[in-house]
């Protein structure tokens, strides 16, 4: 595992998509190179990007899965809107633009609603997650998170 500013799973599904994108590359040129004393094939950077995707879906010291919804062990408190509010069957009254927050967003109740695929921010620099919905910097499964890791599953799925 890559350690970065805070671990943010941000920087980990990017260079996941450069990892597997140049092993892709370096395969159809049917090239290598030195790092050092280490030579790097396609499949060093393959097996890198898999240890990496590894620790996002729960090879990492809490063992839980930064994927909502894959395995047991999963953020069951993310910061979003839609997963935190309950459907209108639930809770048929409306709310405003400030009526969600209590009593959902400060409760430490899990969301009523499971985002399914939905990647989080990750742990802290300690690999600990704490999963609160008002650490939003960590429970966030924002889209530059997400999309940079599709390509890299697909491709991953494949082999």
């Amino acid at each position: 595992m890559f350690k970065l500013p805070d671990n943010n799973l941000q920087y980990v599904t990017s260079i996941t998509n450069l990892l597997t994108t140049y092993a892709k590359y370096m395969k159809s040129a049917k090239s290598t190179f030195n790092c050092g004393n280490i030579l790097v094939t396609p499949n060093t950077l393959i097996n890198l990007a898999r240890k990496q995707v590894d620790y996002i879906l729960g090879d990492n010291p809490m063992k839980m899965s930064y994927m909502v919804g894959y395995g047991t062990n999963y953020p069951k408190r993310i910061h979003h809107r839609g997963s935190s509010l309950p459907s209108k069957t639930v809770h048929p009254q409306s709310f405003g633009c400030d009526g969600g927050f209590q009593p959902f967003y400060y409760t430490s109740n899990p969301n009523p609603n499971i985002l399914v695929g939905a990647i989080v921010g990750g742990p802290n620099n300690n690999d600990f997650y704490p999963d609160e919905r008002t650490d939003y910097s960590h429970s966030e499964p924002a889209t530059y998170i997400n999309a940079a890791i599709v390509g890299p599953l697909a491709f991953l799925s494949g082999r």
